[in-house]
């Protein structure tokens, strides 16, 4: 008899079926007894009478994976109004340890370092395994909105030669005898496909040694980046930006609600500073004054995304297209997403010489990248999404790691 998932079961009223799963958690009473058996799409009730198959369950141990034939029976208590009768059980995978978690309980209640170390079995509780829910969907909402506007997928290496960002913040690496790094991120890549495909983007890890030990820092992370020339400025990017978000927001719907407004306020470096109430010569928002303009956002506009544009030169990458009415400040945004950056981008430069004055000369480590610009490249800018970050502000988790299956960060690299 063909399996059949626990959801399918009210299609089924009155027949013999066989589901397949976990045993999620076992009631044995006086008379009778109840399994609910877990699988990929929820809980299937299964009520027990026969003593001599009541007696067989009672050596199964919780999380074993078992096989039920049974009977589908209406009944309005159970979940979805059906539960399992006169049930075979057989074993396929028997638990035979204690386990180091509860998983039937709404909570986990264990540590989250517990948690971590414990992952393949912590990710089956529903609020782990509904974070890399999300996060699948974000992630195929992001594809489809860039599809729908003649974006290519691309895939670019993950071993590099030099450092994108910064030399400080990179994993060095012996690449057969020579210096290689893993990359930062796929930014000389993808703007060297703007030149063949004009409007790329790529979902794929990225790499940060940075010794950062908090709630929103990761040593890998999952990038969502896009591309695309034939821009006027930064504008042009943020509208795409805006238009991925709607895209996300709505493939992650049946597991969390969250509303983009079509236009996303916008609100200038210098002033986000008078919002936070931050000193005029401060080079960058810290955490506490994304907090604050993300509460502006929100009081004076409803919104949970805010930009903030024109940061300045100096902390914005090599690459960055300055201001052309202040070239102080650059071309570039980040998004807040609830007082938290989510997004960084902006307008890069696309002319061969201004890299080589924005490197002082020192072009050689970036030769091959460089050449691209040597060939002709339009005006361009593009974004990065962290897809973690993201999921953590969208269900509220207190640390990115709550919702990232296998982190990697200062202290971990296992399992």
């Amino acid at each position: 008899m063909q399996r059949i998932l626990s959801t399918e079961l009210p299609m089924h009223p009155g027949e013999q079926v066989t589901i397949a799963g976990w045993l999620h958690r076992r009631r044995i009473l006086k008379q009778v007894a109840f399994l609910i058996v877990r699988d990929a799409a929820g809980l299937a009730q299964v009520v027990v009478t026969d003593p001599a198959t009541r007696a067989e369950i009672e050596a199964i141990s919780e999380e074993s994976v078992i096989e039920v034939t049974a009977k589908v029976s209406v009944n309005a208590a159970a979940p979805a109004g059906v539960e399992l009768i006169s049930p075979r059980v057989r074993v396929q995978s028997a638990v035979s340890v204690p386990l180091p978690l509860e998983l039937h309980r709404p909570e986990l209640t264990a540590t989250l370092p517990t948690q971590l170390d414990h992952a393949a079995l912590a990710l089956r509780h529903p609020t782990r395994s509904r974070a890399v829910r999300v996060a699948a969907a974000a992630t195929e909402g992001f594809r489809s909105a860039l599809a729908a506007q003649r974006f290519v997928e691309i895939h670019t290496p993950k071993i590099v030669a030099s450092a994108t960002e910064s030399g400080a913040n990179v994993f060095a690496l012996d690449y057969f005898g020579r210096p290689g790094y893993l990359a930062q991120s796929p930014q000389f890549y993808k703007q060297m496909m703007v030149g063949v495909f004009e409007r790329v983007f790529e979902v794929g890890p990225v790499f940060r040694a940075e010794p950062h030990d908090t709630g929103r820092h990761l040593a890998q992370y999952t990038s969502l980046d896009a591309e695309l020339g034939f821009i006027t400025d930064h504008r042009d990017v943020m509208a795409v930006l805006t238009s991925a978000l709607a895209g996300m927001a709505a493939a992650v719907e049946p597991w969390a609600a969250l509303e983009t407004p079509s236009e996303i306020p916008a609100v200038h470096f210098t002033e986000a500073l008078k919002i936070a109430g931050a000193p005029e010569d401060e080079p960058d928002l810290a955490p506490a004054h994304e907090r604050a303009v993300g509460a502006w956002a929100k009081e004076k506009h409803g919104s949970e995304f805010v930009f903030v544009t024109g940061y300045p030169m100096a902390k914005r990458p090599f690459y960055t297209h300055p201001d052309p009415a202040d070239p102080r400040y650059s071309n570039g945004f980040d998004l807040l997403f609830r007082g938290m950056e989510l997004v960084t981008g902006g307008q890069r430069l696309h002319r061969y010489e201004d890299y080589v004055t924005a490197l002082d000369g020192d072009v050689e480590p970036y030769a091959g990248y460089l050449d691209a610009f040597r060939y002709g490249m339009p005006r361009h800018g593009g974004f990065a999404i962290g897809l973690e970050r993201f999921v953590a502000r969208l269900l509220e988790a207190r640390n990115v790691r709550e919702v990232t299956a296998f982190p990697r960060d200062l202290h971990r690299i296992a399992p």
